[in-house]
């Protein structure tokens, strides 16, 4: 029996295959640092940009690009980076109580001359007449000289006792985590802090040296029993010099101590590789986690060897064996 297509139909089934072969597939979109969230059926993506990036989507597969966050940089980023210029980095989004906190990064490159930022909005919706973003000025400032940590690359989460706090850091003495007040606004008192990952620094360098220890953007993630602690191992920013790649180690505790899955201490140097890059992608990382509609997901960005090593945004479902997240290698 012959059966009649016509060329409109044809391309039409045609799309819908590379859709369904394509979905969650590395795409297109440009993006550093990417952070997520839904609201009222539609997914926001915000990432490291000029004034914050920020993208929608309704099926996490087609990208529009908005306006930025920042139209004009932080009114204090003068203080913190003389002369800056507007490039906020690595943003984390949460809501909270019917209002949503996006936390993010003023730093200069390759120094812990660094604040994480907080500003906060009623919607995310640019269309409704309550979309506003509200700075809230600085929440967590590194110096040079007196702090052995970076206060860039936040992440929030909050305990088993709804307790904030705030995961942050990358290089020097490693990755930091530290209690926030109730408000979500500043360091709750009396202090607390931990270091939740770091790795070996060769101990003859500077304090003002980044170091050689490379590791950063933490991403807490809690699954059943376990908080899942993600970080990115060794080199971001590189094109084709880049290697980096997602490790994770996971604890009952939020504070730690997060092992791998061979026991070892992430504060120790441990880390489980989740994903890292091959041939035909430098290196991939900077991820961050997600459950939308049941399903756990994986975002990242990764960069391109077949297009300069321009950075893409990565889309991955996520599956648990044995307590431990896979993902499928990059292809």
């Amino acid at each position: 029996m012959h059966i009649s297509i016509s060329s409109k139909t044809l391309r039409i089934l045609l799309l819908l295959l590379c859709i369904t072969v394509g979905a969650f597939a590395q795409s297109d979109v440009v993006v550093h640092d990417p952070v997520a969230i839904k609201e009222k059926g539609v997914y926001h993506l915000f990432c490291t940009g000029k004034g914050i990036s920020h993208f929608v989507s309704s099926d996490m597969k087609n990208w529009e690009k908005l306006d930025p966050v920042f139209s004009e940089k932080p009114s204090w980023a003068d203080t913190v980076v003389p002369d800056f210029k507007n490039h906020i980095w690595a943003p984390d989004v949460i809501e909270q109580d019917g209002k949503y906190y996006l936390y993010y990064s003023v730093s200069a490159f390759a120094k812990n001359t660094s604040a994480i930022g907080l500003t906060i909005n009623k919607t995310l919706d640019p269309n409704s007449e309550d979309y506003q973003w509200k700075d809230q000025g600085i929440v967590v400032q590194s110096v040079p000289n007196r702090d052995m940590w970076n206060a860039i690359d936040p992440n929030i989460v909050f305990d088993e006792n709804d307790t904030p706090w705030m995961a942050f850091g990358s290089f020097w003495d490693g990755l930091k985590m530290v209690k926030l007040d109730d408000s979500l606004l500043k360091i709750a008192e009396p202090q607390e802090w931990y270091t939740i990952a770091r790795r070996e620094r060769s101990f003859d360098l500077a304090d003002t040296d980044p170091g050689d220890a490379a590791l950063e953007a933490p991403f807490i993630f809690k699954k059943d029993d376990y908080y899942y602690l993600f970080l990115s191992w060794d080199l971001c920013c590189r094109g084709e010099d880049s290697t980096y790649k997602v490790v994770v180690g996971k604890s009952k505790s939020v504070t730690g101590p997060y092992l791998d899955a061979e026991g070892k201490d992430l504060a120790k140097g441990g880390g489980t590789v989740v994903i890292q890059g091959n041939k035909n992608w430098y290196g991939v990382g900077h991820n961050s986690v997600y459950t939308f509609e049941g399903k756990d997901y994986f975002f990242s960005h990764a960069y391109d060897a077949n297009d300069n090593g321009r950075p893409k945004l990565v889309t991955k479902k996520i599956k648990w064996v044995n307590g431990w997240p896979k993902v499928k290698p990059m292809s």
